[in-house]
């Protein structure tokens, strides 16, 4: 087998072979930017938070009069209490926001005290004192808040408290390279004094410019219920909607009339998955595109492969009756396959890329990483093989007496 022969064999049928080796390389560049796409989506659900996401649950209570604000915080100083008397919840807290929620609060941090010095937008959370040890935070350095040091939502607010605050180790990174965070000062609400540093914090929403995912700070206060949501940590994860269901009817039977509903309670699990619905499904569907897409490259070799062993007929025969074995035929059609897979590979590789400049100018996407151009090319190269195989037996089972007089 020579492949001088199967080159002049291919130049006899060009617009056949042009028409797929462009399908082949449209599949090749699809299908490669389709798994770095897939890729992305499911390293973005796969993330880490810091929270011990297991053990953890939530309850949302709608407030339906107003009341004073002495009053909305002794109702919540009860609640509390109700709620960590259930069986099997450890601790819990109002924090704001929470993770995987609809709303996230920003603060530009600065590390000077003027209001011109460069700032960097970070995600914040409020909760009293049990919030880390509800969320099953890990202190990579500092200590926590001590009991002395919460305040009120509304004295937060005023910019001349000196409010401690916990950042996580890639803000500290990010902010005080090479050195220890804890003890360090940085300007968000007013003079912040950092005390603390957890090993991971996130954004409770992904708003990706703003700042980093994991550039994140908690601030010691005590909220009512009207400003948040209770969080419950419960020591056995297969008791958590069995703690929801108590937690309702505790929050229910104590106090004003109030908006208590299923619907505002949900393990944080389930809010996880929740909230990357719309990437499952991406990820789903361009795994679906994808696959139909191999589909109809690979119908489109064997329909062509078979249609050129019918016209080959004659010729097939002749070589059987020269001495060509039944694997000699195999492996002519599989080389004349592979040929034309690597010249639809190579096009696809350079229209992958290009697919990928286009995607990164107009969308919030990274380079196509090198990787992904072997495996889509073996993906191809593997398809071809296979797709051929059936009509090269086919051209292999020919007897050779039957192919010269079909001539």
């Amino acid at each position: 087998m020579h492949l001088r022969h199967i080159l002049r064999a291919l130049g006899r049928h060009r617009i056949a072979v042009g028409l797929l080796v462009l399908e082949i390389a449209f599949s090749c560049a699809v299908v490669c930017n389709a798994l770095f796409l897939i890729g992305t989506r499911l390293e973005r659900m796969q993330r880490p938070t810091g929270v011990d996401e297991m053990h953890v649950v939530e309850v949302g209570v709608r407030s339906v009069t107003p009341g004073t604000p002495e009053a909305t915080m002794a109702q919540t100083r009860t609640d509390l209490a109700r709620l960590r008397a259930l069986p099997g919840v450890s601790d819990a807290v109002v924090a704001n926001p929470t993770l995987f929620g609809d709303s996230v609060s920003f603060s530009s941090v600065r590390l000077r005290d003027d209001a011109k010095a460069p700032s960097l937008p970070v995600a914040q959370y409020f909760g009293g004192a049990p919030l880390a040890r509800t969320l099953g935070l890990k202190l990579a350095s500092g200590r926590w808040f001590r009991p002395d040091e919460f305040v009120g939502y509304d004295a937060l607010q005023n910019d001349t408290s000196a409010v401690p605050v916990i950042i996580s180790r890639a803000l500290a990174r990010h902010l005080f390279p090479g050195q220890d965070a804890a003890g360090q000062t940085i300007y968000a609400f007013g003079t912040n004094r950092v005390v603390g540093v957890v090993d991971r914090l996130v954004q409770p929403m992904d708003y990706g410019a703003a700042g980093g995912y994991d550039y994140a700070m908690m601030f010691p206060v005590d909220l009512p219920y009207s400003r948040g949501t209770y969080l419950m940590r419960v020591d056995d994860p297969a008791r958590r909607q069995a703690v929801i269901g108590q937690a309702l009817q505790a929050l229910k039977a104590n106090g004003p009339l109030r908006l208590i509903a299923p619907r505002y309670a949900t393990t944080l699990e389930a809010a996880r998955a929740k909230y990357y619905r719309n990437d499952r499904a991406m990820a789903w569907l361009l795994v679906g595109v994808s696959l139909l897409l191999l589909l109809v490259t690979a119908l489109g070799i064997v329909g062509l492969s078979s249609f050129w062993v019918g016209q080959r007929r004659r010729q097939i025969g002749i070589r059987r009756a020269i001495g060509a074995s039944r694997a000699d035929i195999r492996r002519y059609f599989q080389a004349e396959n592979f040929l034309i897979a690597t010249g639809g590979i190579a096009l696809g590789m350079a229209l992958a890329y290009g697919i990928n400049l286009v995607l990164m100018r107009h969308y919030e996407l990274g380079r196509l990483p090198g990787y992904y151009l072997p495996i889509g090319s073996v993906a191809l190269w593997v398809l071809g093989q296979l797709a051929v195989l059936g009509p090269a037996l086919r051209a292999a089972a020919v007897p050779p007496v039957v192919a010269t007089r079909a001539a």
